[in-house]
């Protein structure tokens, strides 16, 4: 009775060096402790180091490379039938543009989110509408700075909060946040693509 191998495979796996093997790129379990040793280094690719990016595989390339190692083991795919590599160099100056790019983002999310609420605010006059309700309520001239805007602004920052699930590490629920959510179908989508197009050129 021949052994059988599980191979997983998910649809993008990051690597940060060149020499990619099989263990980089796939979950794998074996009945046979000796051959799964000798599979996990089974060398798949051997990147460029100074051209990092995205390399697309197929999952049949893949398991007829393990074949003309193990002939006679049984192989049972779990996962995607292709996938990508994407290859990331660790070198201090990528870790500086990641770390750059990081900032960077943050600063046009908080400032974005920002202009947006007050251009929202001037839009339907947000000011104007507290004004009339403060007169009306208490018979004063609002000043601008009176319990309705401190309210207002007050919500708005706790309203972000609850919504985004996440202040920070703390998290309010278990539950992923719509931040993440949209990320990863992002993500998906943007996999899907780079396989597709991939194997449109090859056709």
């Amino acid at each position: 009775m021949s052994d059988t191998l599980y191979l997983m495979l998910e649809q993008n796996v990051e690597v940060t060096h060149p020499h990619v093997y099989l263990q980089d790129i796939a979950k794998l379990s074996c009945s046979n402790p000796k051959v799964l040793n000798h599979l996990r280094v089974l060398p798949v690719l051997n990147l460029d180091p100074q051209k990092p990016g995205r390399y697309v595989l197929s999952s049949m390339d893949l398991i007829s490379q393990i074949q003309q190692k193990e002939p006679d083991l049984t192989i049972s795919h779990i996962g995607e039938p292709s996938f990508i590599i994407t290859y990331k160099s660790e070198t201090p100056h990528a870790l500086f543009l990641r770390w750059m790019k990081v900032f960077f983002v943050c600063l046009a999310t908080f400032f974005g989110a920002a202009f947006s609420i007050m251009t929202f605010n001037n839009d339907v006059d947000v000011g104007g509408l507290f004004s009339h309700i403060y007169t009306q309520v208490t018979g004063n001239i609002s000043n601008g700075f009176t319990v309705l805007e401190i309210s207002y602004s007050i919500g708005i920052g706790l309203g972000i909060l609850f919504f985004f699930n996440h202040f920070g590490k703390l998290k309010l629920t278990d539950d992923p946040t719509p931040m993440q959510v949209q990320m990863r179908i992002y993500e998906d989508d943007v996999n899907q693509t780079i396989i597709e197009e991939i194997n449109r050129t090859k056709v």
